[in-house]
């Protein structure tokens, strides 16, 4: 006959169960076996050999350690803000860069036009160089913009690919988005900047998913630019408003032709007055004074002077992207035009161009034919 239930528990109690592992010891021999097992599957990564712990692995992390690092180094998970600034200045062949620890500024010496790249752009941003030093450089900027275009353009070649080898897939779908891209997928590429020694190329670096791509800019010897000198301790205006309105503004000049573009502020009706004259005629657009249009209006004197009406178009491009524009004029007869663009991201990129005037003698002509060409931007 079996044992009652009570009988069972009493002659349990009389023999207690003692675990092969103290309690108080448990956590520590759980955590030696972890370090073990990651030392065995390390040896056995490395061929089961335990000399290749010190024959290969240390001599690598040394290697890594004492290997040069580049001057610059940035990384950027888009190159949309950075076309977009850069954009904004190619009117020239070669851009003057200057690489600072708040970012990168990119000169053009034409008509000094200034794109700065604020680090907050990049997802990583380093500059390897004492505190006093600026490095420059002067890449092809036609060449870089054409570089960092390839950014993107993987899915676009692949669809491409597919339409060629499927005459049943129409263009429409082939503009659609794949269910298999890299953007449907969620496989994010990144574009590297390097400058590794003064004078060495320029190196931009694409890697999207499997594909990388490597291109060495050429640089050439920087030669400083004359920077426009703007005085900002003596300006006769100063005026902040919408970027677009002064784009329209230029539009509805353009169709006289205009060779000059007058500029005038004033103290009184109207305030400011843009003029254009070619040989098709001229025109001038009015701006009231009110913050719909003008949001910040200060002004110390009447103002007056004539530019070239194509180079304050080239920046037009910056007129199109910036959401506020900073106008302004010092007593020499310098404009300023500084823009603010803002960026998906929540942050904002600043661009800046400066021109020279005509220079007028003093005894020109009535019909104010009489200038210096060789006294303009």
């Amino acid at each position: 006959m079996d044992s009652s239930l009570p009988e069972v528990w009493q002659a349990a109690a009389s023999t207690p169960f003692f675990p092969a592992v103290a309690k108080d010891s448990q956590f520590f021999i759980a955590f030696l076996l972890l370090i073990v097992g990651i030392a065995v599957t390390g040896v056995f990564a490395l061929n089961r050999s335990f000399i290749n712990i010190p024959a290969l692995g240390v001599p690598a992390s040394v290697a890594i350690a004492a290997a040069p690092q580049p001057l610059f180094r940035a990384v950027a998970s888009s190159t949309k803000p950075l076309s977009q600034l850069l954009r904004t200045i190619n009117f020239s062949n070669k851009v003057h860069v200057q690489l600072q620890e708040d970012g990168i500024r990119q000169d053009d010496n034409r008509l000094s036009g200034t794109a700065f790249l604020d680090k907050k752009l990049f997802t990583s941003y380093s500059l390897n160089m004492d505190d006093d030093d600026e490095q420059e450089s002067q890449p092809s900027l036609p060449n870089f913009q054409e570089t960092l275009s390839i950014f993107g353009a993987i899915d676009v070649a692949t669809r491409a690919l597919k339409s060629e080898h499927d005459s049943h897939r129409s263009n429409i779908h082939n503009y659609r988005p794949d269910a298999f891209s890299n953007q449907a997928l969620g496989i994010g590429g990144t574009c590297s900047l390097i400058y590794t020694e003064e004078g060495g190329g320029f190196n931009v670096v694409i890697e999207e998913g499997t594909i990388k791509t490597n291109a060495s800019l050429a640089t050439y010897l920087p030669e400083i630019p004359e920077e426009i000198p703007f005085d900002r301790e003596n300006l006769s205006f100063k005026i902040i408003m919408q970027a677009r309105c002064l784009l329209d503004a230029l539009a509805e000049l353009a169709p006289t032709g205009p060779t000059r573009l007058t500029i005038t502020a004033s103290k009184s009706t109207p305030y400011l007055t843009l003029s254009g004259s070619g040989d098709l005629g001229s025109s001038s657009v009015n701006f009231a004074k009110g913050r719909d249009l003008l949001e910040t209006f200060s002004i110390q004197e009447d103002w007056t002077q004539t530019y070239k009406f194509d180079m304050i178009k080239y920046s037009s491009e910056a007129m199109r992207i910036a959401s506020k524009i900073s106008f302004r004029g010092d007593r020499q007869g310098v404009l300023s035009l500084q823009f603010m663009v803002e960026q998906d991201n929540g942050g904002v990129s600043f661009l800046d161009f400066r021109f020279v005037p005509f220079v007028v003698h003093d005894d020109e002509d009535d019909d104010g034919d009489s200038v210096d060409e060789d006294n303009r931007e």
